[in-house]
């Protein structure tokens, strides 16, 4: 049986900041899908109850990496003292608005319950990963969905799974310096699954960045010459959709050479869940 597990990116089909809570976080609509693209984790228990980490990057420090905070978190709840070792592949960039590490955390949850048989439901998970991101139960869940509050309160939907041309600026974009800005919209009037079925929704927060990645700018202007372009998240990965794997893989051929990017299927599925069930089932065949 492959060893690995997914940690699926997602896309922001849109997002609107709605209002701005006394507490200091913003409330939102946005609906998530997940990408067939994804970073790859591999666990292995140790005798020794330790929990490191050996990763493919050194920007992050292995005891302030999300993937160490939520294993100790999931230990601590669960009070059985396991120990692992935990090997990342990362493929997804930090910084570019595709829930890299909240993926990583919620596969990490998940993947740990199942390998150490802690028996936590769905919703336990979930509640651990609200504590790590605002992003992380979307993942922990696995469904594609519609996310009001402050990105926590989910209902699942099935969007089409079209294909998608995602460029990755070489800007890094810092999520809480856009939620943070001045400038930022935060009084779009609510709308409805429907309104956004039916193809309404923006991102609130492209307009900032704009003003403040010029690489982010870039790629937006240059790809939305083309196509209907979009912003993910706080950015910095921009993305355009197509119904088709070749129209997707045409217009990357066209790109500037040096760009970043590759072409993905949105799916309403996650990977994350087709993996556990594979674990299920060869655990109980």
């Amino acid at each position: 049986m492959n060893n690995y597990w997914p940690a699926p990116a997602k896309l922001n089909l849109f997002l609107h900041i709605t209002g701005r809570r006394a507490d200091g976080y913003h409330e939102l609509q946005t609906a998530f899908q997940f990408l067939d693209y994804s970073d790859a984790l591999q666990f292995r228990p140790r005798s020794d109850k330790k929990i490191t980490r050996q990763a493919n990057y050194e920007n992050v420090a292995e005891e302030a990496d999300i993937i160490i905070r939520a294993a100790s978190l999931l230990r601590e709840h669960s009070k059985i003292p396991f120990g692992v070792d935990i090997h990342i592949n990362k493929r997804l960039p930090m910084g570019g608005g595709l829930g890299g590490g909240s993926s990583n955390a919620a596969t990490t949850l998940v993947a740990l319950n199942c390998i150490f048989e802690l028996g936590l439901k769905q919703n336990e998970l979930s509640d651990l990963g609200l504590q790590l991101g605002a992003d992380v139960p979307v993942f922990v869940g696995a469904q594609a969905a519609w996310a009001e509050g402050v990105g926590e309160q989910l209902t699942p939907i099935s969007p089409a799974e079209d294909w998608f041309l995602v460029v990755v600026p070489d800007s890094p974009v810092s999520t809480a310096e856009i939620f943070g800005a001045a400038d930022l919209t935060r009084n779009t009037a609510a709308i409805t699954i429907r309104d956004f079925l039916a193809g309404a929704g923006h991102n609130d927060c492209e307009n900032v960045v704009r003003q403040h990645y010029p690489e982010v700018r870039e790629v937006l202007d240059w790809l939305s010459r083309k196509y209907e372009t979009r912003m993910t998240g706080t950015g910095a990965c921009v993305f355009a959709r197509f119904d088709s794997e070749d129209k997707a893989g045409e217009a990357a051929k066209g790109l500037p050479q040096d760009w970043r990017h590759f072409v993905a299927q949105g799916l309403n599925r996650s990977p994350l869940a087709q993996r556990l069930e594979q674990e299920n089932a060869g655990r109980h065949s």
